[in-house]
């Protein structure tokens, strides 16, 4: 996210949300994804999504990262070096996803909302993926956050790159309950009842 916001080239959704927040509150960047993330937890009760090591680190590590990125890496002036800084940043969020669902310590907050209604609803991972990101967009920008053609770029790959990096790191020999549904585009399993 960091490196996007470097590229300037537009923001990923999620970014445009937590920026546009950060404008109205003074907080930084990171402080607002920590909290961001932290919100967004809230949104898997009714999913009946459970936190893991990998979802409570995500909600530290990401805001913390991103504070550290933003005051690490310049920003590069020349389009050259711009433009393949965006796409190297969509790309690593994408195998990132990918990564640390498949370890299976737990999807961070967004992810498992996405994850949580795939499984809900039945509708197809890249699709759930999509919708959540032009919502997260469309709030963000209303706020004030940065969007351009890397927001597009972002919004319309992360649920592709997200399904095919799931595919690909996925572990053999686990029990095969969300991420068999998730990362081998099977038919999810019919929604869980209240008394499940």
């Amino acid at each position: 996210m960091g490196l996007q916001l470097r590229a300037g080239l537009g923001l990923e959704p999620w970014s445009v949300l937590n920026q546009g927040i950060s404008l109205h509150t003074g907080l930084s960047m990171g402080t607002v994804t920590i909290l961001t993330g932290a919100l967004v937890l809230l949104l898997w009760i009714p999913l009946r999504q459970r936190p893991g090591l990998g979802t409570i680190s995500n909600v530290i590590v990401l805001g913390l990262v991103m504070d550290a990125t933003l005051s690490l890496v310049p920003t590069p002036q020349a389009l050259a070096a711009r433009i393949p800084l965006l796409f190297l940043a969509v790309l690593v969020n994408g195998a990132a996803t990918g990564l640390y669902i498949s370890a299976r310590f737990g999807p961070g907050p967004r992810d498992g909302l996405m994850t949580g209604l795939h499984r809900r609803t039945g509708r197809p991972l890249r699709l759930v993926r999509t919708c959540i990101e032009v919502t997260v967009l469309a709030v963000g920008f209303l706020l004030g956050g940065s969007v351009g053609a890397g927001t597009v770029l972002y919004a319309l790959a992360i649920g592709p790159l997200a399904q095919f990096f799931l595919r690909r790191f996925a572990v053999k020999g686990l029990p095969a309950e969300p991420s068999r549904v998730v990362a081998g585009g099977d038919a999810p399993a019919a929604p869980a009842t209240m008394s499940e």
